[in-house]
């Protein structure tokens, strides 16, 4: 497309982001996170959301070229520095109710060669510094994107030159985010309808445990007593509903922590902070991760389980059918917003409060004794394909068919 059609997609784009991904409320502030190859797109959302009554837009900018700089020259010891303002930043904007929007475009090789103890200093010292925000995590609205970094598009597409990667990027993004339909947003809202359905079904049903089958994958995750399925949408305490993942296929819920039993098999590589995670399984019992095989970052793959007691242990069950656009398109993003939405997944982890009834209110040891899972990391890996069958199994122990080959195998 000539670069006025791909001013108006940008437009658009930003419009959905605006509109649907935030909600925003008019006199919101919105605080957005980029690195600099984001500067063009973040402009027209920034026009978007004055449109819509925002406030003041504030981004904090990231050079990922810098970021590499710091692995590769910085003291070790001082990868765990954090300012207190970065901390201040965010709390500033929780206590407010105002709206945050990330930006997830990095290169998906950029710590390739970097000691993995190096990352996983750094990552645990963030997560620790950050923990004390977690109580303000169901408070305001957010949304995460992405755009066609030069970078992450290479990845993608080696074949091609930077500006033709790009612009095939480009025209996936808008086709994955329902962009290039007429009216985006009402696309936008058909969907959450449709996704909503599936939810409202599952959180029906009370199953006590999915039984996972696929090449390499025999898997059985028990679910709290009290669980709920979330997906397409989310409410938060500001009184604003929105879609947090642009784009998303998924319905999810909890696992109970402490019931999750056998072996799963990754089927799509995960990109970890710029270090590629690929080829990979992990075998579970009584749900904690006792072996994990990889045949690229595995060291990478045992220092993120290890980041602190409970991540070995799962946080999220999420269901996402074979026939998602995303998933028909082919091709990996290596890019876990997009790859998520591609094929089920689960997640190593800290668990959301709003997957199990109450959970919101509930003490961290109500939380944990309820089968919740706590921790400093939340990273999803990919699961599903056209081969993989999954049971939801009852209290009584009968047995309800919930996909067949990578499909729904019930009707709404």
């Amino acid at each position: 497309m000539n670069q006025l059609e791909f001013d108006k997609m940008l437009a658009k784009y930003a419009d959905v982001v605006v509109k649907v991904g935030l909600n925003l409320r008019k006199g919101q502030r919105l605080s957005i996170r980029a690195i600099i190859d984001d500067a063009p797109f973040i402009r027209k959302v920034a026009e978007s959301a004055y449109k819509a009554g925002a406030q003041y837009v504030d981004i904090l900018w990231t050079d990922e070229k810098i970021v590499r700089t710091r692995f590769e020259f910085a003291d070790p010891q001082s990868l765990e520095e954090t300012p207190d303002w970065l901390f201040a930043r965010y709390e500033e904007n929780y206590k407010r109710g105002d709206a945050s929007l990330a930006i997830h475009s990095s290169d998906p090789d950029l710590l390739n060669g970097i000691n993995p103890e190096l990352i996983a200093k750094s990552r645990t010292a963030m997560a620790k510094k950050f923990e004390p925000l977690r109580k303000y995590e169901n408070v305001s609205n957010w949304c995460v994107v992405a755009t066609a970094s030069p970078a992450w598009a290479r990845k993608v597409f080696p074949e091609l030159s930077t500006e033709e990667a790009q612009a095939k990027l480009w025209e996936a993004i808008f086709n994955s985010c329902r962009i290039d339909l007429p009216d985006p947003v009402k696309a936008w809202q058909d969907h959450t309808e449709k996704l909503l359905k599936y939810k409202d079904y599952l959180s029906a049903k009370h199953y006590s445990s999915l039984h996972y089958r696929a090449p390499g994958t025999d898997l059985t995750v028990g679910l709290p007593e009290k669980h709920i399925w979330q997906g397409a949408e989310a409410s938060f305490k500001n009184g604003i509903t929105c879609t947090v993942n642009i784009p998303t296929e998924e319905v999810f819920t909890l696992p109970h922590k402490d019931k999750v039993n056998g072996v799963v098999t990754a089927t799509r590589p995960l990109n970890l902070s710029g270090a590629l995670i690929d080829g990979f399984s992990v075998t579970f019992e009584n749900g904690r991760a006792i072996k994990v095989t990889a045949k690229k970052g595995e060291e990478d793959l045992r220092e993120l389980i290890g980041t602190d007691d409970s991540a070995c242990q799962l946080g999220e069950v999420a269901l996402v059918p074979n026939s998602s656009p995303i998933s028909q398109r082919g091709h990996l993003f290596y890019n876990t917003l997009f790859d998520e939405n591609a094929a089920c997944h689960i997640a190593f982890g800290n668990a959301y409060r709003d997957t199990i009834k109450g959970g919101e209110d509930m003490t961290p040891e109500e939380f944990q004794a309820s089968g919740g899972n706590k921790s400093l990391i939340h990273t999803d890996f990919m699961i599903g394909s056209a081969e993989m069958d999954i049971d939801g199994i009852r209290e009584d122990g009968s047995r309800e068919p919930i996909m067949r080959k990578g499909e729904w195998a019930f009707e709404l």
